[in-house]
């Protein structure tokens, strides 16, 4: 039986880097970085992901869309401390659903993996109402990234 969450794979050719380094309002009493902020990082791998690839928020919102996310999940798997130089990875997943996926790497200074997460967002328009189908600009976004035929 296959779960359907490894239905959707990812598009790896559209994996966007992006190197952060922590700072010390991030971390806490012990200059580990606080739970918390990994989510934060995520959404600069969003933001960067958007900026190379013209998907971002400004861009969504200037066709009639807002983009929530509805789902986030993290697994922490070494401690990031201040000063620490990542780089985040972020990876859109090809779904047919109406929703952007998007799978993240945050990786130490070694090559270590430290953290891996997820979000997923959902298409709502002007007045409120979600959408049950990817909107035109996301159909269009999607050719001409080659995700689509």
């Amino acid at each position: 039986m296959t779960k359907r969450k490894e239905q959707y794979k990812e598009a790896t050719a559209l994996t966007v880097s992006h190197e952060i380094r922590i700072r010390f309002n991030e971390t806490d009493p012990l200059g580990i970085v606080w739970h918390g902020n990994y989510i934060t990082y995520f959404e600069d791998g969003r933001e960067a992901f958007g900026r190379q690839h013209g998907l971002t928020y400004l861009d969504i919102g200037n066709t009639g869309y807002t983009t929530p996310i509805v789902k986030s999940q993290c697994e922490h798997k070494l401690s990031l401390r201040y000063g620490d130089v990542v780089t985040i990875e972020t990876t859109v997943v090809d779904t047919p659903a109406a929703k952007m996926i998007y799978r993240f790497k945050i990786i130490d200074e070694k090559g270590e993996v430290a953290c891996t997460g997820e979000t997923v967002q959902v298409f709502v328009d002007k007045e409120g109402n979600l959408m049950l189908t990817n909107p035109p600009f996301y159909e269009e976004w999607k050719k001409k990234v080659g995700l689509l035929k």
